[in-house]
């Protein structure tokens, strides 16, 4: 009998999510959540016989690292910006990490030219040989976007002789009916500023085999925004979502391929109204005064919008992930396309997406606590989580998956 101990940093809405399905594994004995906020305490009570509260500022290295010692593995949620610190202290104190965000941020990948992706190459492989020295495991990049979408790809490529086109579609939304109650057409469902940076962020896609470099201020133009219709939920706008270009060289075909595209959804009419305010400026980062008040134009869009678009309690939200992928199989062209569907669940008030982000980090941890991953080092969500455990593992949980060949 596995009695696994884990360390979770963070318990935001993602954290909640992850430390209930830890709460609820039979190979789970001892759970420590670390958080700076101290109102967490009062969260996380119910689950107090597993559970132990440490309101702490994760930046105290020393007593931050001691807890690693005495845990098996470890699942990041903090902030983005935190995950090389806390990459660092488990490679450090040799102990298995998970977390949901990027490797690599997006921003920085795309600065390396395409040519030159020994860069990323050679600082994957340093990372993946420490941990390899540690005799750990380290999966990055395991939520639902990234995460989902890299196990599904892996999965329809592997089904491929030849791979012509390769598509992932993400989305965190209000369900239609709920979307209508606001001029936006959606509500927040993970951390806002979050969202409203990764608006302004450059991106990269493939087009007729050559990558197009797109400027923060036109992710949401009329040139790369598109419509697509999604069966059960209708008609949607599609924008470039980071660096697509990155993933494809992590699949090996970045000089196969004829175009790839990561997109995120939304509601129709968002890329329209964030696109005029993207190029007048209100997600900017610098201060601007304002009657003798400095003040960052994206913290001002943020205190205006965020009251005004927070799921209610009695609102229900969904999260999507759609992988397709195009090629030749025995000398026929095929499309190979997976999805994944999820809504809040009304029982325990998890939204879809801290569902679909924390329950896929859960499981992550606990394949590697099971050994069902038995790989140590750096590993790669597309390549080296078993496509039919972590299928499995979803459905266990209610949320749905949907396969097609057409």
């Amino acid at each position: 009998m596995i009695n696994g101990r884990v360390v979770l940093l963070g318990a935001g809405r993602q954290g909640i999510a992850a430390l209930h399905d830890l709460y609820m594994s039979d190979i789970i004995s001892e759970i420590t959540v670390i958080d700076i906020r101290k109102d967490v305490d009062k969260i996380v009570n119910k689950y107090r016989d597993k559970v132990n509260f440490i309101n702490m500022d994760v930046s105290n290295k020393n007593d931050l690292f001691k807890i690693f010692k005495q845990a098996d593995i470890v699942i990041d949620l903090l902030p983005s910006h935190l995950n090389r610190y806390i990459l660092e202290g488990a490679l450090e104190y040799g102990i298995d990490l998970v977390n949901a965000s990027y490797l690599i941020p997006p921003e920085d990948t795309i600065k390396v030219d395409p040519e030159d992706f020994k860069t990323l190459d050679e600082y994957i492989d340093k990372l993946s040989s420490l941990a390899e020295n540690k005799s750990i495991t380290i999966l990055p990049e395991f939520g639902l976007d990234p995460g989902i979408d890299l196990v599904l790809m892996g999965e329809a490529i592997k089904k491929l002789d030849e791979i012509l086109e390769v598509n992932s579609f993400g989305a965190g939304l209000p369900e239609p009916s709920i979307a209508l109650k606001n001029p936006l057409h959606y509500k927040i469902t993970w951390n806002f500023e979050g969202v409203l940076k990764s608006y302004k962020r450059p991106a990269r896609i493939i087009r007729n085999k050559k990558i197009l470099k797109i400027s923060p201020d036109e992710i949401f133009s009329k040139i790369y925004c598109r419509k697509i219709g999604i069966p059960n939920l209708g008609i949607l706008e599609a924008y470039p979502n980071g660096d697509t270009a990155y993933f494809i060289h992590r699949f090996g075909l970045l000089n196969k391929v004829r175009n790839a595209a990561r997109l995120t959804l939304r509601w129709p009419g968002h890329c329209s109204f964030w696109y005029k305010l993207i190029r007048l400026g209100f997600l900017e980062e610098d201060p601007i005064d304002i009657r003798g008040v400095r003040i960052r134009p994206i913290d001002f869009i943020k205190e205006l919008l965020e009251p005004k678009l927070v799921l209610q309690k009695n609102e229900k939200d969904l999260a999507f992930v759609m992988v397709s992928v195009k090629g030749i199989i025995r000398g026929k062209k095929k499309n190979i396309i997976y999805q994944i569907l999820d809504y809040k669940d009304p029982e325990t008030g998890l939204t879809a997406m801290s569902r679909t982000t924390g329950f896929t980090v859960s499981i992550g941890a606990q394949l590697i606590l099971r050994g069902e991953i038995k790989k140590k080092g750096l590993i790669f969500p597309g390549a080296d989580v078993p496509y039919q455990r972590f299928i499995e593992e979803l459905k266990k949980r209610g949320i749905k998956q949907y396969y097609f060949e057409i």
